[in-house]
């Protein structure tokens, strides 16, 4: 059974203050971000905390007004994958703040504290746009999802797994698979969705939900290569767990993965005009070899090396350090809203 590694000391002034390792190494617990075992780590904690935003600053007045005119299929769409990214998102936070408990890092803490307050609004994100255009049981039901729709929980049943595993077990072996996973839901796992919402604002419906989304899936990128980064860096400071039974074991992931995904999108956007699932089931593939690339292996989808989803680029290729409105690719003034979400303005 792998070691398993203890909790790290808040404060321990015998140790140097520069890192011996990431984890299961020693620290003082003082962090002087001039002084890093991996400097770099200093560019990740400025641009992820430089995307600093708010779910109420997004107005949701029109989205409220058109909620109640889509389709029944994309009004069901639209509950089930709020159930789904608060499914993935809500336990985020916990596991950026198990990873920081562990880390003997103190860089690798504080950039954790901070991912873990993001992934916190996200989730509350999505409660935010649910009240803004439905009622309180429509609501409720789709917080449920995650607990009770028997292809969401046959999707999430290996995440279920490896981030109990760690929780349960935390060692270098259970940490990095975490990772792994961590990568994947960032990566992979979200894209879907994310797709859905963006399929509604380039036929401008729901612009306000499709913005929030938008702030998301940019703040998940810069997740994900800081993740990609730390596996990357947790692996050369213990190069034994380096092997190909290892690699083999997060190629088999990423397989299993794709294809949870593709059922999934099959399964939540079936009826909904304006994606093409096989155009979709490409697009999973070419987002699993930029999160392999990130993890510093090998693509597995040769013919999806370019992003076959031309429409969608505008969205998610394209991000920047500003706040931006994808439609008019420009920088947006916020109309911030009550604490009625805009109902107010109706």
């Amino acid at each position: 059974m792998p070691e398993l590694l203890q909790k790290a000391a808040i404060l321990n002034p015998v140790n140097p203050n520069k890192s011996t390792a990431l984890f299961g190494g020693k620290a003082s617990g003082i962090l002087n971000w001039n002084d890093l075992a991996y400097p770099y780590f200093y560019d990740y904690r400025e641009q992820i905390r430089s995307l600093f935003w708010r779910a109420s600053e997004v107005d949701m007045t029109q989205d409220a007004k058109q909620f109640p005119a889509l389709s029944k299929p994309e009004q069901e769409a639209f509950l089930k994958i709020i159930g789904l990214l608060a499914t993935l998102d809500g336990p985020q936070t916990d596991l950026a703040a198990r990873i920081s408990h562990f880390s003997t890092d103190p860089s690798v803490k504080s950039i954790m504290a901070t991912i873990a307050d993001q992934e916190s609004e996200h989730n509350h994100s999505y409660a935010y746009v649910l009240s803004s255009v439905t009622t309180l049981d429509k609501q409720n039901e789709s917080f449920e999802t995650g607990r009770k729709d028997e292809v969401l929980l046959k999707r999430n049943e290996r995440i279920m797994d490896v981030y109990n595993e760690f929780a349960h077990d935390p060692s270098i072996q259970t940490v990095l698979k975490a990772i792994v996973y961590s990568s994947l839901l960032e990566g992979l796992f979200f894209y879907s969705g994310f797709a859905f919402f963006y399929n509604l604002a380039r036929h401008q419906k729901m612009v306000g939900t499709s913005t929030m989304i938008s702030y998301i899936n940019r703040d998940e990128l810069q997740h994900g290569r800081f993740m990609g980064d730390l596996f990357r860096a947790v692996l050369a400071e213990n190069p034994e767990y380096n092997t190909a039974e290892f690699c083999n074991w997060v190629y088999d992931q990423f397989v299993h993965a794709v294809e949870q995904e593709t059922a999934w999108s099959r399964y939540v956007l079936g009826e909904i005009d304006g994606i093409d699932l096989l155009e979709m089931e490409g697009y999973i593939q070419y987002r699993a070899n930029k999160m392999l690339k990130l993890l510093g292996l090998s693509e597995i989808y040769p013919d999806y090396t370019e992003n076959p989803m031309k429409w969608i680029r505008a969205y998610v290729d394209n991000f920047d350090g500003t706040k931006t409105d994808f439609f008019e690719q420009k920088s947006r003034q916020y109309t911030k809203t009550s604490d009625l979400n805009g109902f107010d303005e109706l």
